[in-house]
């Protein structure tokens, strides 16, 4: 078990680490409704016109959602350089 202190110190440094979840945890004090954490995060990028029209009709025509086929080309980037 944590002393006083020790457990203060520990809270402190989970709060800076994981504000987010505090947060959300505060609302639900606050209005008794847990909010869902936004794990993805906003990117803009500059491409080329003509590729992104050929991309964006490549994922309609096999229903897939642009932002999860690109994902699934950074990962495999990050993962196989």
């Amino acid at each position: 078990m944590l002393s006083g202190k020790k457990l203060l110190k520990n809270v402190d440094l989970a709060i800076a680490k994981y504000p987010e979840l505090f947060d959300a945890l505060e609302e639900y004090d606050r209005t008794h409704r847990l909010r869902k954490i936004n794990y993805k995060e906003r990117a803009n990028f500059t491409l080329d016109s003509n590729l992104l029209i050929r991309f964006r009709r490549y994922c309609q025509i096999h229903g897939m959602k642009m932002s999860t086929k690109i994902e699934q080309f950074i990962r495999k980037e990050i993962e196989n350089p």
